[in-house]
């Protein structure tokens, strides 16, 4: 959809050049006669979420539910993210129209029938990632469902609407269809090292990864010699029964099929669940709660391997080496060709970010908010490789208020610096292109 906007570019050179988009964003969505933005094939509605002020007239950086932007022109759309509500449908449309609730996404998919309603432009930036880098560069999709009830919510309906309006928008944006940049809520790193145990865990280990990156026309297929070092988890979603813990309510959950695989410390069940250190920063083990990411692999994510024994498997995951069961005669893994990231010849190790900001002089002199990235609590360490290599946008959307009332207001920063993505984990994350080469593997 083209909408009337005014937008100005304006280059400026602060210890080197700069490129910085100035919007002014006249075009809100909030009225009936929007039409969704979806493919022809999916019927969809609009209900535009709330883009008003919350308080004070004179207080404009407080309002809700999103932020108006030019988007791809401003900053380019790279990732799309997948949610559950948590609540129905109903109740999820709901909350994203009150604009005290600060949250909101660009497409709500209900259970029952997939059918779909828009409620954020995409040229806008939903608040719903939980990671301000992300929510710029991404489209968010919630998915009427409760993460810890199963598998029930999530309908052929569901994943056959969900699957085409991905691929409309990832044909539309230059998506590539693959788990680092199709993500699960699950998969958004946070935006520093002390915002990790706030991360939200959805859709969670019942979303059928599997069944859904076939819909989108890239199942899981052997590419790549057995020898591989680069695979692909691939354990059966229905066969693949675990037994979680939803432990912010204390409840055993029943034993299911799931898409997650449980990771340990070493080759051995009676090992130690894997202890993400973001989430247990005292060292204490992993656990097997529904929401502790990093003791546990997703299906369609994608692992360089750093050992095998009979049995089992080890993985390089968070810069340390994580287990888990490869029985023979089974094909939780899939050997994959693509490409893997690794630190510089003479690097020891290579910080990683959650996100790819300028450097603090690249911003204009006179700015005077500067936000630049800190590095995560991991490390790729030399010697070990992780999926990825996908060049990421650099660059940080500057939005504090209602109607750009601030000087540089709605504007994109573009840096220098380059990026890539990697799977770290659970996770992705980002390194600088500068500290690491991308190889090709499985070839």
């Amino acid at each position: 959809m083209t909408s009337k906007r005014s937008r100005t570019a304006l280059a400026l050179t602060a210890a080197g050049a700069l490129s910085v988009a100035l919007l002014t964003p006249a075009a809100q969505a909030g009225t009936a006669t929007v039409r969704p933005e979806c493919p022809r094939s999916l019927a969809c509605d609009w209900v535009p979420a709330a883009y008003q002020q919350t308080g004070d007239p004179a207080d404009k950086d407080t309002y809700g539910n999103y932020d108006t932007a030019d988007r791809p022109d401003s900053n380019a759309i790279k990732f799309i993210v997948l949610h559950d509500t948590e609540v129905d449908f109903d109740t999820t449309l709901k909350i994203f129209q009150n604009p005290l609730n600060q949250s909101s996404a660009h497409y709500v998919v209900r259970s029952s029938d997939g059918h779909v309603t828009q409620m954020v432009k995409n040229k806008d930036v939903a608040w719903q990632a939980g990671n301000w880098y992300l929510n710029t560069h991404s489209i968010g999709i919630e998915q009427e469902g409760v993460a810890a009830e199963g598998a029930k919510w999530y309908t052929p309906e569901m994943y056959r609407s969900t699957a085409r309006l991905v691929r409309h928008l990832a044909a539309k944006y230059d998506i590539p269809l693959d788990r680092q940049h199709i993500l699960g809520h699950d998969g958004v790193p946070p935006t520093s090292a002390t915002g990790t145990k706030n991360m939200h865990w959805d859709p969670g280990p019942y979303w059928d990864w599997n069944r859904f990156m076939a819909l989108l026309g890239r199942p899981t297929v052997p590419s790549a010699p057995r020898s591989s070092e680069l695979v692909t988890i691939s354990a059966d979603f229905a066969k693949n029964e675990q037994a979680f813990r939803d432990c912010e309510k204390s409840v055993d959950l029943p034993l299911q099929g799931s898409s997650a695989v449980p990771l340990h410390t070493g080759p051995s069940a009676d090992a130690p669940l894997f202890s993400d250190p973001g989430l247990h920063p005292d060292g204490s083990p992993g656990t097997n709660c529904a929401a502790d990411w990093g003791s546990k692999i997703s299906a369609t994510q994608q692992a360089v391997v750093a050992d095998r024994v009979p049995g089992w498997t080890a993985i390089w995951w968070y810069g340390q080496q994580a287990w888990f069961r490869t029985p023979a005669g089974t094909r939780v893994t899939t050997p994959t060709s693509g490409y893997i990231v690794r630190p510089k010849a003479g690097k020891d190790a290579v910080p990683v970010y959650g996100v790819a900001y300028p450097a603090k002089g690249e911003y204009p002199t006179d700015f005077v908010k500067p936000t630049v990235g800190s590095p995560l609590v991991y490390t790729i360490k030399a010697g070990q490789a992780f999926p990825g290599g996908g060049e990421a946008p650099t660059g940080y959307y500057y939005a504090p208020t209602i109607d750009a009332s601030k000087p540089y207001d709605h504007t994109y920063f573009r840096g220098t610096q380059k990026y890539v993505t990697v799977q770290i984990g659970h996770r992705i994350a980002f390194v600088k292109t500068s500290d690491v080469d991308v190889v090709r593997a499985g070839s």
